[in-house]
């Protein structure tokens, strides 16, 4: 009885080692068909080539349209306003007559005293009534000079350093949306305002070819601004998507000119590749050094990828 059991037992720990031997077979077959399988996976990417182009930085803000030189026009004679040729935003030439002034007191009466426009502009401040009583010292009405319409804008205290005079600019106005009206910068303040940690600028408007700015354009309307601050040009560059942090580097995956094997789907290897990056232009980066022109590189579907993936390109970004 003794040794029945015993032969028992011997058969069951070698079935036993029989299941553990076969199960460690096949999880080996398994990890080496799973290695083969990811060393021949071709991954599906989008790509970009590397260009020299020229680069412009700018800054975006909104501003004012305003008038950079008023005049105050007064009286030359004390008495009753008797006339007013004009109204708020009415435009006038020089020399025009614009309103009159009755100098004549009670028992003596004196020849109209005529006011005439001393500019070409715009009204910008309501005239006086008429009726009213006037005195030399009294504005009837303020001109704003036509052709000295200004762009007034408030920079953040951190771009300042940007800053200089004779930068371009590119004004869009929502009066006349698809325009572009081209400024320079021809003022920058020499102060930071302390409450709102902002400089002030001014632009004027390029003239036309007739000397004049455009007349469609009027001191108080919004305006938004695109102000060129530095051109880099001859600059290696590419898509910003290309960029990878990869252990605190920052890395493109590059297309080999070589495939890695003989394969059927024509797949190509990628390189993983450090690259210094200098300025980011509406989400188009400068490569500093890391990468050559012409070079391809993978803009989409990199985040499956390491050094040395097959990948098949399936088009352009």
């Amino acid at each position: 009885m003794k040794a029945k059991k015993t032969v028992l037992v011997f058969v069951l720990v070698m079935a036993a080692l029989v299941v553990i031997l076969t199960s460690m077979a096949k999880g080996k077959n398994s990890t080496d068909d799973d290695q083969q399988i990811a060393a021949s996976a071709v991954f599906t990417v989008r790509t970009e080539d590397a260009e020299i182009r020229t680069l412009e930085a700018y800054l975006e803000v909104n501003a004012n349209i305003v008038s950079g030189h008023q005049v105050a026009v007064l009286p030359e004679a004390n008495g009753r306003l008797v006339s007013m040729r004009v109204s708020l935003g009415s435009t006038v030439q020089r020399g025009a007559l614009i309103a009159e002034v009755d100098p004549s007191r009670p028992g003596a009466e004196y020849s109209i005293s005529a006011v005439y426009a001393p500019v070409s502009g715009m009204v910008v401040s309501s005239p006086q009534p008429v009726g009213s009583t006037v005195s030399t010292g009294t504005v009837l009405m303020t001109i704003a000079a036509n052709n000295s319409i200004e762009i007034e804008a408030m920079i953040p205290e951190r771009e300042v350093g940007q800053l200089r005079t004779g930068l371009k600019a590119e004004v869009r106005l929502e009066a006349f949306p698809g325009e572009i009206f081209n400024a320079t910068l021809t003022q920058v303040s020499p102060v930071v305002d302390p409450a709102s940690r902002t400089k002030k600028i001014t632009m004027r408007f390029d003239r036309q070819t007739n000397g004049l700015i455009d007349p469609r354009i009027n001191t108080g309307m919004f305006a938004r601004v695109k102000l060129n601050t530095r051109i880099y040009e001859n600059v290696i560059s590419i898509p910003q998507e290309a960029l990878v942090e990869n252990r605190g580097k920052t890395v493109v995956y590059v297309l080999t000119e070589q495939t890695r094997f003989e394969n059927p789907d024509n797949a190509f290897a990628v390189e993983l590749r450090e690259v210094t990056i200098g300025v980011n232009v509406d989400r188009e980066v400068e490569i500093k050094s890391g990468l050559h022109a012409g070079e391809s590189v993978v803009v989409q579907g990199q985040q499956f990828l390491t050094d040395g993936a097959l990948v098949r390109v399936i088009g352009r970004r």
